[in-house]
C-alpha cells in the first residue's frame, strides 16, 4: 500500500469512530483500534522491506550480527510500545500508555547495554 491508501483508511476510520461515538461511545473506541490494528500491519509490511535491506547491509560490512539483531529488536520494541501507547491514549487510558512507554524504553535501555559494553572495551583497547 503507499501513502495516500493508508491515509484515506486512517481518514475513513476517524471518520466512522467519530459517527459511531455520537451513538455508543464504545463502538467509536473498538472502531480506532481495529483502523489502528490495519494500519499496523501495513507498517509491519514495510519494515520486513526494512529488515531485508538492512540484511543486505549486513553482508557488506564486517559487524558482528548480534548487534545488528540487537538494533533491529530495538527498532520493534519502539514501534510495538508506540503502537500500543497510541492506541491507549485514544481509548483515554494515558497512565496505561505511559506505562507502555516506560516499559519499552526500559527494555531498549537493558537491550542496549551488551552494545554499550563492547563500545567501551573497544574504547579501552585503544586507549590502551
Amino acid at each position: 500500500m503507499n501513502i495516500i491508501q493508508i491515509a484515506m483508511i486512517g481518514v475513513l476510520g476517524v471518520l466512522l469512530s467519530i459517527q459511531f461515538k455520537s451513538g455508543r461511545a464504545e463502538y467509536g473506541i473498538y472502531m480506532s483500534v481495529a483502523v489502528s490494528i490495519l494500519l499496523f500491519g501495513c507498517i509491519v509490511e514495510r519494515l520486513g522491506a526494512f529488515v531485508s535491506m538492512f540484511q543486505e547491509i549486513q553482508s557488506f560490512m564486517k559487524i558482528d550480527a548480534s548487534y545488528l539483531s540487537t538494533l533491529l529488536k530495538m527498532v520493534g520494541i519502539t514501534y510495538v510500545g508506540e503502537f500500543a501507547s497510541s492506541v491507549c491514549k485514544d481509548s483515554g487510558y494515558q497512565t496505561i500508555a505511559s506505562q507502555i512507554e516506560l516499559f519499552s524504553k526500559l527494555s531498549i535501555l537493558v537491550l542496549s547495554v551488551p552494545v554499550l559494553t563492547a563500545l567501551l572495551q573497544t574504547i579501552q583497547e585503544f586507549l590502551t
